[in-house]
């Protein structure tokens, strides 16, 4: 009979993760061109649909663009692009097994459908790899998270048009090409299930230049999902050894009640968030997904070839976690979605904080799958306060993270494959829904605020030392 394991095995990847378009700053430098993510803004006079990136319109975008006097904290980020060795050099003394970033698309092709890639951006890249490399951490590569160049979207109709899986599988080649023999572990589409929170910061499709905006979102996601099975094949033939990822933002519902309709009305919810992970874990269309399709009217076009593309399926399965959420039949009835469970605690932007949830999510996903799993986000946004003594005490940060790192230790147990956990955001970063720094995850504070003011000095907080034991005792030392 086979021993059920102790704790985290020998070999596990703590980890840390940020995306470039929240961190890099330098927004206009070295040929960098503008990405959906540079106008994203922060003001409170924009509607909340808006600021959360749901859909937005041509001119919208096209006066973002314009516009300078508004404030555009991704433009500017923490300044990584400068300041990656210091930061860096943090996380390793934190003692990170391994970093997960992203690579700019618009520092590669400033507008995304470009022949030759712009040699300044790849530099930045080929340094920051290695920087990593040396500070003792196994790079873990995004290629897409929120940086699609803003020119594709305008011209293009972002991932609405089939153009994209060529612009996106030349960049993916010219990235892979450059990286392969540094870089083991790569994920193809950050979140790629979020289609509705932020649909246009993922796909691009502004909504007045279609005329069925939910068709669209799904006919985009099919394209994203063809060029992953193109990427996947050609970063296989490139190198066997590469492992390729797929990720999804969190995951199933809870029922509301016990009542059968609710239950089975989550059921439905659920799956249509199982849907991009059963496509490019198994390699094909679900018969569940054709229902939705039909009951909701929605198309999607297959061209030919799609199908035998989308066979060239993902090594391991990651996902991010931040909150769950409830459903019923009224929400399904409704098209509202899942809703907050008000019976969990929940942070200043009400994202509930439910540590059994990851364990759940952990064994629904393993048993799916039976493949590699990796956390690869995790972590809760605070308001936190900068003593007069430059410290930070953040003995609420200390708690969300020991509790889950608990449960997932009880998910090792319960026979889960778990290789690595991600803390996202491990030095603070510009948050990616409401572009404010006041919401800060990290163990690293940055003396800067919501509009770029500040020291920009780097500080350990109070977590940062806990989280150090942490990684030295791999998980047994959570006092």
């Amino acid at each position: 009979m086979k021993n059920i394991p102790s704790g985290f095995p020998a070999d596990f990847l703590w980890g840390g993760a940020i995306a470039a378009n929240q961190a890099e700053g330098a927004y206009n430098v070295n040929g960098k061109g503008l990405s959906v993510a540079d106008i994203n803004e922060f003001t409170d006079e924009i509607p909340l649909d808006k600021k959360y990136n749901l859909e937005l319109t041509t001119d919208y975008i096209k006066e973002a663009i314009q516009n300078e006097e508004r404030i555009f904290p991704k433009r500017w980020g923490i300044d990584f692009y400068h300041t990656y060795k210091e930061d860096l050099k943090l996380l390793s003394e934190l003692g990170l097994k391994t970093f997960r970033t992203s690579i700019n698309w618009t520092r590669i092709f400033p507008n995304g459908d470009e022949e030759n890639p712009n040699e300044e951006g790849l530099k930045f890249y080929d340094n920051l790899i290695d920087e990593i490399i040396a500070n003792g951490m196994e790079p873990m590569i995004t290629l897409s998270h929120y940086e699609m160049p803003l020119h594709l979207t305008l011209a293009y109709k972002g991932w609405y048009s089939r153009e994209m899986i060529e612009f996106f599988a030349h960049f993916s080649k010219v990235i892979l090409d450059r990286y392969h023999k540094k870089v083991k572990y790569w994920i193809i589409i950050n979140q790629i299930n979020l289609i509705v929170h932020e649909s246009f910061n993922h796909l691009g499709i502004a909504e007045d230049v279609v005329d069925d905006l939910a068709s669209a979102k799904y006919q985009g996601v099919h394209h994203e999902m063809v060029a992953c099975g193109l990427v996947t094949k050609y970063a296989k033939n490139l190198d066997s050894n590469l492992q390729i990822g797929m990720m999804l933002c969190g995951g199933p519902a809870y029922p509301a009640t016990s009542k059968p309709e609710d239950v089975f009305a989550t059921v439905r919810n659920n799956q249509m968030e199982y849907f991009f992970s059963d496509v490019l874990m198994r390699g094909y269309y679900p018969g569940y997904a054709f229902r939705y399709f039909h009951d909701n009217n929605i198309t999607v076009e297959f061209a030919e070839g799609d199908e035998e593309a989308l066979r060239n399926t993902a090594d391991f399965m990651s996902f991010s976690y931040y909150y769950t959420r409830i459903f019923d039949e009224e929400s399904l009835k409704n098209k509202t979605g899942p809703y907050r469970n008000f019976e969990l605690p929940a942070n200043s932007w009400g994202w509930t904080i439910d540590p059994i949830g990851l364990r759940t999510m952990l064994n629904l996903f393993y048993d799916r799958y039976q493949c590699p799993i990796y956390i690869t986000e995790n972590g809760v946004g605070y308001h936190d306060k900068l003593e007069e003594n430059n410290s930070i005490h953040d003995p609420y940060r200390v708690d969300y993270y020991r509790a889950h790192i608990e449960q997932m230790k009880e998910a090792i147990k319960d026979g889960v494959d778990l290789r690595g956990y991600y803390a996202w955001g491990p030095i603070d970063i510009v948050s990616c829904s409401s572009s404010e720094m006041s919401k800060r995850y990290g163990f690293i504070y940055v003396d800067q605020d919501d509009y770029g003011k500040g020291s920009k000095k780097r500080l350990r907080k109070d977590s940062f030392y806990w989280m150090k034991k942490v990684i030295a005792s791999n998980g047994e030392n959570l006092d």
